[in-house]
């Protein structure tokens, strides 16, 4: 597992961050972002969305009551997951997550803590803890394809 932090000091930040971390990403990538209600979770997605040439017509939104956005028009489509309204490992399967995962596009699902026995291996996973102000950290983890990206960010975002 390679993990490392990063500090994000505002919204500018998060969107550099997003611009960094879409550089690295290509098709069949998935991304966990967990963390409080509040911390960023959306607004790093659509940062991450917009670098990967979603056009800013589109609203990139919250998907916690449509549980499934996708967002075409990038270089690659965009699916955009939200597990917490979801209540068992049976809910994964009748949305059919599986199928998008390795698939033609990158996946960003926010509260991916929620089912982490269920989570792909080689996912990256962000966990945003909240700071002062506007600051917060970031915690990147993964093993195979996720390390890669970790290591990715190491060297494409600078804190």
């Amino acid at each position: 597992m390679t993990m490392a932090p990063f500090t994000i000091r505002s919204e500018a930040d998060t969107e550099t961050f997003g611009r960094a971390l879409a550089g690295g990403l290509r098709p069949g990538d998935v991304v966990g972002l967990c963390g409080d209600l509040g911390a960023g979770k959306t607004f790093l997605s659509g940062a991450i969305a917009r670098a990967i040439g979603v056009p800013a017509s589109t609203p990139v939104t919250s998907p916690t009551f449509t549980l499934i956005n996708e967002y075409p028009g990038g270089r690659m489509p965009v699916y955009h997951m939200d597990l917490y309204r979801l209540g068992s490992p049976h809910d994964l399967y009748e949305l059919g997550l599986w199928e998008y995962y390795g698939g033609d596009g990158v996946c960003l699902v926010e509260w991916c803590d929620r089912f982490s026995d269920l989570w792909p291996d080689d996912a990256l996973v962000l966990t945003i803890a909240l700071g002062t102000g506007e600051t917060r950290t970031i915690s990147a983890a993964g093993q195979g394809r996720g390390a890669e990206l970790v290591t990715f960010l190491q060297s494409a975002f600078h804190s």
